[in-house]
């Protein structure tokens, strides 16, 4: 289902990185790991798709046509810097979708632990690389 642009929520970046802070501590106080770990992983997502809207015009001609890409494989095009957490969340991307789909057991305590640790140290990074300061804790 394609949605069309003049329907998607307006969010700027700095929004985009907020959100995906107060879901970052959400995350932490759920219980069941397979929550936090999605919870996490779609904070990091967040992250990505701030850095996409300001890195916006970067990205013209980069994709090849018709072919689909990830959110992800964007980020790798218009920040390069962010090549190692673009792949470290691809890689984690489809167990994020196993644990939003309830599978139970998917996700050990301690993979959930580890995948909001690094959605918060990547919320950091971002917001010292767009100039977020106020955002930094």
């Amino acid at each position: 289902m394609r949605i069309p642009a003049d329907q998607l929520p307006n969010r700027s970046p700095l929004q985009l990185l907020a959100t995906a802070r107060a879901d970052l501590d959400d995350a932490a106080e759920r219980t069941r790991p397979g929550e936090r770990y999605a919870e996490a992983h779609m904070a990091a997502l967040r992250v990505a798709v701030a850095v996409l809207a300001v890195r916006a015009g970067d990205a013209t001609g980069r994709r090849r046509p018709g072919r689909p890409s990830s959110t992800w494989e964007l980020l790798r095009g218009v920040a390069p810097e962010l090549e190692e957490w673009a792949s470290h969340f691809a890689r984690t991307a489809r167990k994020r979708v196993l644990a939003q789909a309830g599978i139970p057991d998917i996700v050990t305590p301690e993979e959930a632990d580890a995948i909001v640790t690094d959605a918060r140290r990547f919320l950091d990074v971002v917001i010292r690389l767009l100039g977020f300061s106020a955002l930094a804790r």
